[in-house]
């Protein structure tokens, strides 16, 4: 799964990545470097009977990359050849296709 979670009242898709970024991973967006990529469903990985549905971007960000809130572990993988890892549905099916193209 990549950083990312709901809107906060008030919020835009920028300010909650913002945040999202801050808390999760500990960095934030470069200036100007968010790039829309689409809206994506698809099941949710953990919650049976539920869909996912998640505006994706692409950024730069600054900061140094470590687990903060909600993360247990960082993994980076290959979108090539993801490797044997257990990847949400979401992550596979529209995540790395994008990340490859």
């Amino acid at each position: 799964m990549q950083p990312g979670g709901k809107r906060e009242l008030g919020e835009d898709d920028a300010s909650a990545l913002a945040r999202e970024l801050t808390e999760e991973i500990g960095c934030a967006p470069a200036a100007g470097s968010l790039r829309f990529l689409g809206t994506f469903s698809a099941p949710a990985a953990h919650e049976p009977g539920t869909t996912v549905e998640a505006a994706l971007y692409r950024v730069q960000v600054v900061g140094k990359i470590a687990p903060g809130a909600e993360i247990a572990e960082l993994a980076w993988i290959d979108p090539a050849v993801p490797g044997p890892i257990r990847l949400a549905q979401l992550t596979r099916d529209h995540v790395l296709p994008l990340a490859r193209g």
